[in-house]
């Protein structure tokens, strides 16, 4: 593997110093190898990309001709792939339904909360 020099920087779009302090702040990490550093920003780059044309393809977003977030988050929740990133990319809901679901959640929360003080 060729070292990295100013011009080599160019292969990947990517900003190098960014990825350094994120995989530094492993706390298993001391050192990192320039090749390494190198191999990790083009293999997030190309997993975006791969992210992107998938949910692009699967998605709403050939009918509009754009790429959304909802096309994202459908892919994050439908694709087995791509299910370790339904966390970062939820659904979005509206604020009404998402006060509703924390309702329900309270009510259901206080019935299971009786149940506990009756034992005691």
């Amino acid at each position: 593997a060729a070292r990295l020099s100013g011009g080599e920087n160019r292969l990947v779009s990517l900003p190098l110093s960014r990825i350094r302090v994120i995989m530094k702040s492993s706390p298993e990490v001391s050192s990192i190898n320039q090749d390494a550093l190198f191999l990790t920003a083009k293999a997030t780059e190309l997993f975006v990309q791969y992210l992107a044309v998938y949910s692009y393809k699967h998605g709403r977003g050939k009918e509009k001709g754009a790429l959304t977030y909802s096309d994202l988050s459908y892919t994050a929740e439908e694709c087995e792939t791509f299910q370790f990133l339904a966390d970062i990319l939820p659904k979005k809901i509206l604020a009404s339904k998402y006060l509703k679901m924390l309702e329900k959640e309270k009510q259901d929360g206080e019935v299971g909360g009786d149940d506990e003080e009756d034992e005691d």
